[in-house]
């Protein structure tokens, strides 16, 4: 005769209690992740529209925006509170990168000092992605620059996203700890060397112009001594 084992008999726990723990262990983490993931996709939605207002010069709706990404990214964190495995699932990790990009990006156009991760409120990881990220909105700003004739704060500009990048060099670690931060990091360099080549393009035509401008300036003096 077969004898049924009998689940941690010192405790005399049965199976339907077992079941019914496991069951609202994974409710809560059922709830805590539908939580999560809006509050996620909110801050993301935010900060990307945070960035655009930002290249549109509208820095009071930037500001607001950047807030809201804030708030939801904090009730992110608190629906995970109980839960690190959902913590560090991913996505609140893009939300953080997405929330740094925009923060970096707004520093580096109005010209204030780039929030560290911090003040951010962000993990290492993200915030040096979303460093990487801010790198091409950028270019994107140097290229408005250019065409405004601004080849002054263009090179300005060049130089702060110089300064970001030999931070985003100097992290030698492996991808699985920064996110793949590598990839990024070339990404970035490729972008920086675009750049650097449109800038001198730039200047050399504006110097081209203002040679030419001066030349007319001075035929024109001439004939007008001569009459």
């Amino acid at each position: 005769m077969r004898v049924k084992p009998r689940l941690a008999p010192d405790h005399g726990v049965t199976l339907d209690e077992i079941s019914h723990d496991l069951h609202r262990r994974f409710d809560a983490t059922v709830a805590a992740r539908e939580a999560a993931l809006p509050a996620a996709r909110r801050s993301i939605r935010a900060s990307a529209n945070a960035i655009r207002a930002v290249h549109r010069d509208e820095s009071d709706r930037a500001s607001e925006l950047i807030g809201e990404a804030r708030a939801a990214l904090r009730a992110g964190y608190d629906a995970v509170t109980d839960h690190p495995q959902l913590r560090f699932a991913g996505y609140l990790q893009d939300a953080q990168k997405e929330y740094a990009e925009a923060n970096v990006t707004r520093a580096l156009v109005s010209g204030d000092p780039v929030p560290g991760p911090d003040e951010l409120e962000v993990e290492d990881a993200p915030y040096l992605n979303g460093i990487a990220e801010a790198i091409g909105e950028g270019r994107r700003h140097i290229l408005d620059l250019l065409r405004a004739g601004q080849v002054e704060r263009g090179q300005a500009m060049l130089d702060a996203l110089e300064d970001l990048y030999g931070v985003l060099v100097t992290i030698d670690y492996p991808d699985a700890i920064t996110l793949n931060l590598r990839r990024s990091t070339d990404v970035a360099r490729s972008l920086i060397e675009k750049t650097r080549g449109d800038l001198a393009i730039a200047a050399m035509q504006q110097g081209i112009e203002r040679a030419l401008s001066e030349h007319a300036g001075r035929l024109q003096g001439d004939r007008g001594s001569d009459g």
